[in-house]
């Protein structure tokens, strides 16, 4: 029999026999990888692990540590949820049953309403579907034999045509006398879905179109692993104190209303949060050589068409008719930054250009996806994109890099890891420029000593990437900054500069954002803090509190003197007792509780309470305001006497 030669993650090849499957390779190389093994990452194409292996290949066997082998796990329990549904509801009509960062759902047209009663009789149909272990078969399809199969089911009937459309292929996935349209890949069996739950019932419409038909769908997490789940329960009761959409309701910093789906409402003082982060990026802004602009939202469609988000970003754009032009309100700012760049003649002198801009974008994310502020439709961003030379990669990622961990690092504290994807299979450019980009952006992190893993052939099309994934204080991992190289632009838009030999040359993009979406942002620091924000952010610094009211006149006078110096103040001279307005205090998350009474208006001073109660006697008024101004120009996270 003939060999082939499979190259493994760690560079080592190994030859086995032509038509091997990943999953045998899997358990060739160890009992503990077959066992753990989900799918296949061959020639950087995810694949089951039943596909025969019939060519050298580079392989790499994808488990549920792997983001992709997490996200087929839980698309296959999606798939699991759905075939317990059927059993249960016959007449159910099956949508679709995507990944989400909480888990995964899958959405019913069912003429029932689903109750917490029905939730455990489907879990309790999904144990037994597990242990039956059923082995799971691709089946693939002509677009007739497809609609055939699902001719009962018109949600099916449209995916198939798009499918068709779009000329990608058509297949479907089969467990048991279960069978559900799918592109695939899953998990090789249903045995391998240990522990689950489902977490909650809601209302939903077919593509989030408030006009279409009315669904219901369930949510729910899984894990290979029935300590992994109960972990992962005991950290959302956790997550559930800390969640951001309860607290920014409860301290009046933001909310949502369903008359603007996926646009959060900042209240005053959660407007106060909002600008204090974009200026404290605006001054970063000033040290770093960044020049700010302010950007139309609407544009019509020809310059979507130019940049190729109207081709493969248009499903994610809110679009519009006005007097016979289509025009689409603005996802992203690179297009009208290549405007600006474009709008004059450009030197090798005027580079690095680096535009910032925080015009606010919107995404039409599907209802469904929505998730407080860390998945909205309405976002701003410290967005920024930066021109360059070739020979400027290195130097520019490094300053890149420098800033984003001023940031995660210094500023935060945040835990972090990196990724630099690197050219996928279908790459637009030069290889040479690719080896040059990714080899420039490697020494930059070198250079940073930043610790990375490679992913590799996980690059965008136009240009290699490094990912920043924090870790917040429950462990979870978000992915937030991106640095992005990118050759196809400049391409599309014919972007140039007059270099030192007086002759035209491609300038390159970088894309950076750094907080991200700021909304995002914001939702992830309020539950990493719990509410309880350094100093520096807060929206009320400082409340002074009077043991009676006798004392509310030398307490204006300290709040004068706060004032004076843009702390921000309030004083609570309400005739309730000191104890029920520290409480209060400490729930509305106020980093410095002051306490005044006859002993300290007699010798001109204050009692300090700080959030992790710690209490200080006597405090001297221009000490304090001296030491707070310490604490809020060096953005302490605790604040430090």
């Amino acid at each position: 029999m003939s060999k082939i030669k499979i190259t493994l993650p760690d560079g080592s090849v190994r030859e086995y026999p032509k038509g091997i499957t990943a999953g045998e390779i899997a358990f060739e190389i160890g009992k503990r990888l077959g066992e753990d093994a989900l799918i296949a990452k061959i020639n950087g194409r995810l694949k089951d692990l039943f596909v025969p292996v019939n060519e050298d290949a580079a392989l790499q066997i994808i488990t549920f540590r792997d983001k992709e082998g997490l996200e087929v796990f839980r698309h296959s329990t999606a798939h699991l949820l759905a075939h317990a549904v059927i059993e249960l509801f016959p007449d159910a009509r099956l949508t679709i049953g995507p990944v989400v960062e909480e888990g995964f759902y899958y959405d019913f047209d069912i003429g029932h309403h689903f109750t917490p009663e029905d939730l455990a009789k489907i879990e309790q149909r999904m144990h037994e579907i597990v242990k039956n272990n059923y082995k799971v078969e691709r089946v693939e399809q002509t677009e007739s034999e497809a609609k055939h199969m699902f001719k009962n089911n018109p949600y099916k009937i449209e995916l198939i045509e798009e499918f068709h459309k779009e000329k990608q292929s058509i297949s479907s996935y089969k467990q048991g006398d279960f069978i559900d349209l799918c592109r695939g890949p899953h998990i090789p069996n249903t045995g391998k879905i240990k522990a689950f739950k489902l977490t909650k019932i809601a209302a939903a419409y077919w593509r989030g179109d408030q006009k279409k038909q009315q669904l219901q769908r369930i949510y729910g997490i899984s894990f290979p692993e029935k300590s992994m789940l109960e972990q992962h329960l005991k950290l959302l009761e956790e997550a559930e104190k800390r969640d951001h959409r309860k607290l920014g309701k409860e301290l009046e910093w933001f909310t949502f209303f369903e008359e603007s789906p996926g646009a959060p409402f900042f209240y005053p003082k959660g407007a106060i949060i909002y600008s204090t982060l974009i200026s404290f990026i605006r001054e970063e802004y000033k040290k770093r050589g960044y020049n700010e602009v302010i950007t139309p939202l609407l544009y019509e469609k020809s310059l979507w068409v130019a940049s190729g988000h109207w081709e493969h970003f248009k499903e994610h754009m809110f679009t519009l008719q006005s007097e016979g032009k289509d025009y689409g309100l603005k996802p992203m700012n690179c297009p009208s930054h290549i405007l600006i760049y474009k709008s004059k003649s450009r030197s090798y002198k005027d580079l690095p250009l680096r535009i910032a801009d925080f015009a606010p974008l919107h995404r039409n994310e599907l209802s469904g996806t929505l998730a407080g502020l860390t998945r909205v439709r309405k976002m701003s961003q410290d967005d920024a994109h930066i021109f360059i030379a070739p020979k400027q990669i290195e130097e520019e990622i490094s300053r890149v890099l420098e800033f984003m961990n001023f940031i995660y690092k210094k500023t935060f504290d945040f835990e972090y890891k990196v990724e630099l994807s690197t050219r996928p299979e279908k790459f637009m450019g030069r290889l040479e420029d690719w080896e040059k980009a990714e080899d420039a952006l490697k020494k930059a992190l070198d250079v940073n000593k930043i610790k990375y893993e490679i992913k590799a052939g996980e690059g965008a099309f136009y240009g290699p990437k490094i990912d920043f994934h924090i870790k917040d204080a429950l462990g979870r991992s978000w992915q937030l900054a991106t640095v992005q190289l990118d050759f196809q632009l400049p391409e599309r838009f014919d972007a140039t500069y007059i270099g030192a030999d007086n002759t035209k040359h491609r300038v390159i993009m970088i894309h950076r954002a750094l907080l991200g979406s700021i909304e995002r942002f914001i939702g992830i620091l309020v539950e990493h803090y719990a509410g309880k924000l350094p100093l520096w952010l807060s929206p009320l610094q400082v409340r002074i509190l009077t043991v009676a009211d006798r004392f509310e006149k030398y307490a204006s006078r300290i709040k004068e003197e706060f004032e004076k110096n843009n702390i921000r103040v309030e004083v609570d001279a309400r005739t309730e007792s000191v104890g029920y307005k520290v409480r209060e205090a400490q729930f509305n998350k106020i980093p410095l509780i002051l306490t005044v009474g006859e002993k300290e208006e007699k010798n001109g001073v204050v009692a300090v309470r700080t959030l992790d109660n710690k209490v200080y006697f006597d405090v001297k008024v221009n000490e304090l305001i001296n030491n707070i101004l310490g604490n809020i120009e060096n953005k302490k996270i605790k604040f430090e006497m």
